[in-house]
């Protein structure tokens, strides 16, 4: 099934998307790798101020590549999941309802999904270009030390996902 949703109403439709739907996302999206996700959980373990709310947050497991002249964003595809498992538990405890990657994710995150009433969605990996075309702003909001890695706030465009484990715990990687 397809679903055009705005992140404003993720929370109030997310019961009805199923894994393997396809959603055409528009609205807040933030992007954090590896690193970001290290100095996010080491801000909430020292109660810190974080640089974004994660009430509803979606984040996007992705590093773009640098902007081009005249572009808003450079290449912006998705990373490998399962490197952010071990921190992903916590940032839906504290209120993040979707992230955004590729691969399958460790039992640990799909119980925390379920438990929490998030989701999961899957991009295509390999069409970074392609991805790019869908985000209409794109702003670095914290960590620009880490350059690609830093936190940047985009806006998405019907940008295509795939529901990869929905708020039930259903999965597309099922075995």
């Amino acid at each position: 099934m397809e679903h055009k949703i705005k992140v404003s109403e993720l929370q109030e439709r997310i019961e009805n998307l199923k894994y393997c739907d396809t959603v055409f996302l528009s609205g807040t999206v933030y992007t954090a790798r590896d690193a970001a996700h290290k100095k996010l959980l080491e801000l909430i373990n020292n109660n810190k101020p974080l640089p974004f709310s994660l009430e509803n947050a979606v984040i996007y497991y992705a590093g773009p590549t640098e902007t081009p002249n005249n572009l808003v964003i450079g290449s912006c595809g998705p990373t490998t999941s399962k490197r952010m498992d071990s921190f992903s538990p916590t940032l839906y405890d504290k209120g993040v309802i979707a992230t955004i990657g590729k691969g399958e994710r460790n039992q640990e995150v799909i119980n925390s999904i379920i438990k929490n009433k998030a989701i999961y969605f899957c991009a295509i990996g390999g069409a970074g270009a392609i991805a790019a075309k869908h985000i209409v702003a794109n702003e670095v909001v914290a960590f620009k030390e880490l350059g690609c890695e830093s936190i940047k706030k985009l806006e998405f465009k019907d940008f295509p996902l795939i529901v990869g484990i929905d708020c039930f715990g259903n999965n597309i990687f099922k075995k």
